[in-house]
C-alpha cells in the first residue's frame, strides 16, 4: 500500500504504532527518486499488510525534510511506534531495497535475538540460550542467532558450535571475529592429543585443550601463555590464536580477560 501523505501525524507516526510505515522522501526533480519511487511502490504492494508506503514531497513539506534531517533525496525512513528505526539515501537496487527491509523490519524474533544478546552481556547465558534455541526453531537460517548460540555452545557441544558459526559474516561484520573464536576453540577441543606435534610444548599445549573440555578457562589461559614462552609457533601459533580467541568471546571486561591480558601481550614481547 503506498499514498502521497496529507497529515504526517496520522499517517505515519500513529500509523506505525500498529504496522511499520516506509516514508519516501522525495521530489519531482530528482533523478534517483523517480528511479526508486517505482521499486518502493513495487515491493509495497507485495508486502500486503506487511508494511506501508508513504511519500513525502520534500518540496512541498519541508518543514518535515527539516524535522527529520533530510539532506538528500531520495532518503528513504522506516517508523515503527512513531520513532525512525532505520533509513538509506540513494536509489538502491531493488534486491538491495529488499535485504534492507529484511534487516530493517521489526519482527519478534529479531527481538529475541536482542533479548539474548543482551542476556549474554548480563551473564544469563541459560536464559540466552533457550531463546536462541526458540528463534532457530522457527527461523533456522538467522545468522545472528546462530552465531550467538555457537558462542555460547562452543565449550559443550564443539562440533555443533562450528557448524553454527559458519557464515557468520552474514550477521554483520562484528560477528565475524566470533566466528573465528568459535572456529579456533571447536577445532581445539576436538584435537587428538597424538596428532599434535612431537615439540617443546606439547604437554602444556595438551593440557590447555583438556582445559577448555573441562570448561577451565583460566587454567587453559595458563598453560597457553607457557606454551607461547616455551615455543612461541607451536601448532601453527595455536597458543596465541587459542588466547585471542578466548578473549573474544568473553569480551574486554570480562575479570578474566582482564587477569590475563596483560601477562598474554607480555609473553609474546
Amino acid at each position: 500500500m503506498a499514498y502521497e501523505v496529507t497529515d504526517f501525524q496520522r499517517d505515519v507516526l500513529e500509523a506505525s504504532r500498529e504496522t511499520p510505515v516506509l516514508v519516501d522522501f522525495w521530489a519531482p526533480w530528482c533523478g534517483p527518486c523517480r528511479v526508486l519511487g517505482p521499486t518502493l511502490e513495487k515491493l509495497a504492494a507485495e508486502a500486503g499488510d506487511a508494511w506501508t508506503l508513504v511519500k513525502v514531497n520534500s518540496d512541498q513539506h519541508q518543514d518535515l525534510a527539516r524535522r527529520y534531517g533530510v539532506r538528500g533525496i531520495p532518503n528513504v525512513k522506516l517508523f515503527s511506534d512513531g520513532e525512525v528505526i532505520d533509513e538509506f539515501t540513494g536509489a538502491l537496487p531493488e534486491h538491495a531495497v529488499k535485504q534492507w527491509l529484511e534487516k530493517a523490519l521489526p519482527n519478534e524474533n529479531r527481538q529475541r535475538i536482542d533479548q539474548a544478546q543482551t542476556m549474554i552481556e548480563a551473564g544469563e547465558t541459560d536464559q540466552a540460550r533457550a531463546l536462541l534455541e526458540d528463534v532457530l526453531a522457527a527461523e533456522p537460517n538467522t545468522p545472528q542467532a546462530k552465531i550467538l548460540l555457537a558462542q555460547l555452545l562452543v565449550f559443550d557441544d564443539p562440533e555443533r558450535a562450528a557448524a553454527l558459526a559458519e557464515g557468520a559474516a552474514f550477521a554483520g561484520p562484528h560477528f565475524v571475529q566470533i566466528e573465528e573464536a568459535v572456529q579456533t576453540l571447536a577445532r581445539l577441543m576436538l584435537i587428538d592429543p597424538d596428532d599434535l606435534p612431537d615439540e617443546d610444548g606439547k604437554d602444556g599445549y595438551a593440557a590447555a585443550t583438556e582445559a577448555l573440555r573441562q570448561h577451565d578457562v583460566d587454567g587453559a589461559l595458563e598453560h597457553f601463555i607457557d606454551v607461547i614462552r616455551t615455543n612461541r609457533y607451536y601448532d601453527e601459533d595455536g597458543a596465541r590464536k587459542a588466547c585471542i580467541a578466548l578473549f573474544t568471546l568473553l569480551g574486554p571486561q570480562h575479570e578474566t580477560t582482564r587477569q590475563y591480558r596483560r601477562t598474554f601481550d607480555m609473553a609474546l614481547y
